[in-house]
């Protein structure tokens, strides 16, 4: 009887209990948020992953987006700099005030256009 060689050999059956599941974004504002929280954790020397949610992108995948944006013109310097800003805070300007009124159109402006790209790749749903 031959042995049975890594050819010629089944593949090896996945269940549903071995595959770790990725739960996507619900917008860009959700994964700008996780990514400035994922970098201060990586800044900070801190483990990130503690969380049980498992996500489909590393913080540097949405860093990525946002860089192509900005070379293509898509963002601004003035954009980004609301985004570390906010993003620093975890939260969103609010429209409402009028000391946040200026960050709160450059914010709803950077993650509209950052919204596609991170859709595309699937990290948001």
């Amino acid at each position: 009887m031959p042995l049975a060689t890594a050819q010629t050999r089944p593949p090896k059956p996945t269940s549903a209990l071995t595959r770790t599941p990725h739960e996507p974004f619900h917008d860009a504002e959700q994964a700008w948020l996780w990514t400035c929280n994922a970098l201060r954790a990586r800044r900070d020397a801190a483990r990130c992953g503690g969380n049980a949610v498992k996500r489909p992108c590393e913080p540097d995948d949405v860093l990525r987006a946002l860089d192509r944006l900005y070379r293509n013109r898509r963002i601004d310097l003035g954009h980004a700099r609301v985004l570390r800003k906010w993003g620093e805070r975890q939260a969103s300007p609010d429209l409402r005030r009028a000391s946040e009124h200026t960050a709160a159109v450059l914010w709803r402006e950077a993650m509209e256009r950052l919204d596609w790209p991170l859709r595309e790749k699937g990290i948001v749903q």
